[in-house]
């Protein structure tokens, strides 16, 4: 299978379906001296793993991260970090009947046109599961931007016709409420909406909404290695995402100049904007401000209620998918998007030394 490797200078190799028995990442390109130990990529793993609330599967797992190679003593050494989450709690029998059909939603019939063959166990590669290796190499990246001064804060902005209001946010409340949203009032009503939704064997869809702080004017490669190209790439790769946004997004479709275009203003300290509507990208790169991005997510396909679909066989039927099912997808994947938007950063983030002659001058002189 190609296409599971991402980036270029911080590159990342994702491995491992639903149901084998592992799953996990090979992270190349990470410096030398970085201080990790499991315990720090954990963190990320924990806020995406299944059974933590009744909103999502009640499948449980420890999602237990081993770091298998670069690192030691407590430090990166410059070599691929290897990294092994393993898979306790698989119920494949589940899935059996699905090797004869195509659930909608699902990837089942465009894996089968591709490969003519697929894992129907949660669906393989294609399951949600498999971003467990993103967030493990996420996280590595994520503090990595933290040690130079950048940071990532993601968190559900709506579910449903449910929207946080953000003059109440509270990042605390990102961790501690089921929805991960960050206004309290607001996630008391989502929960209240997805009961409902539930209690109709339905599923729910929403947003969410990423902002990074910290990040200097001029990362990004202009052309076709845009800071929100590829931002937007790395998002869209998460298989339940379907839109993203940047700053105002679709918006500005709908805006003239005056209003969207944010004026510079110049002070004692530098260059500044008055207003935000790019979300602190301008022609790719990056303008100082702080970086806004937006993932619209779909509604879980996996639902309870009857369903159409067609078999291999070309015989249309009814099924009810069994399983154990996610109602909303959002509040899990809120890490996987600041994973992914670390991962694509960070990469550009390197690309950046290589852009200035001063600079690269100035790295070199100084090893002599």
């Amino acid at each position: 299978m190609a296409g599971s490797c991402f980036g270029k200078y911080f590159t990342v190799t994702t491995w491992g379906e639903s149901h084998g028995r592992a799953l996990g990442a090979v992270v190349d390109g990470c410096p030398a001296g970085l201080s990790l130990c499991e315990a720090d990529i954990q963190t990320y793993l924990d806020r995406r793993k299944p059974g933590a609330s009744r909103f999502s599967t009640p499948r449980r797992e420890a999602d237990a991260v081993q770091i298998l190679s670069g690192v030691f003593e407590g430090r990166t050494t410059g070599t691929p970090i290897s990294l092994l989450v393993p898979n306790t709690s698989q119920r494949s029998s589940d899935y059996s009947e699905i090797a004869s059909y195509y659930r909608p939603g699902h990837a089942d019939f465009t894996y089968d046109a591709k490969y003519g063959f697929r894992d129907y166990r949660g669906g393989g590669r294609s399951s949600g599961r498999e971003t467990v290796g993103r967030v493990a190499a996420g996280a590595i990246a994520a503090r990595i931007l933290k040690e130079l001064g950048m940071e990532l804060c993601a968190y559900t902005k709506a579910i449903g016709p449910v929207s946080a209001d953000l003059s109440r946010f509270d990042k605390d409340a990102i961790l501690d409420t089921p929805t991960a949203m960050p206004d309290r009032t607001a996630s008391e009503a989502a929960e209240r909406y997805l009961s409902e939704c539930m209690a109709r064997k339905d599923s729910a869809g929403g947003i969410i909404e990423c902002r990074i702080t910290g990040v200097p004017a001029g990362i990004g490669e202009p052309v076709f290695d845009k800071l929100d190209a590829r931002l937007a790439a790395a998002v869209m790769s998460v298989g339940a995402i379907k839109a993203v946004e940047i700053g105002n997004g679709i918006a500005v479709s709908s805006s003239t100049g005056s209003e969207n275009n944010d004026p510079f203003y110049a002070d004692e300290t530098g260059i500044h904007k008055r207003t935000n509507h790019a979300g602190g990208i301008l022609g790719g790169i990056s303008d100082g401000d702080t970086i806004l991005l937006r993932a619209h997510v779909k509604p879980t396909p996996s639902i309870f209620r009857e369903q159409e679909t067609a078999g291999s066989d070309g015989q249309n039927r009814t099924v009810r998918i069994k399983g154990r099912h996610d109602p909303v997808i959002v509040p899990r994947a809120v890490v996987v998007v600041e994973c992914m938007a670390a991962l694509a950063l960070l990469d550009l983030v390197m690309a950046n030394t290589t852009a200035r002659m001063d600079r690269l001058a100035a790295f070199y002189r100084g090893l002599r």
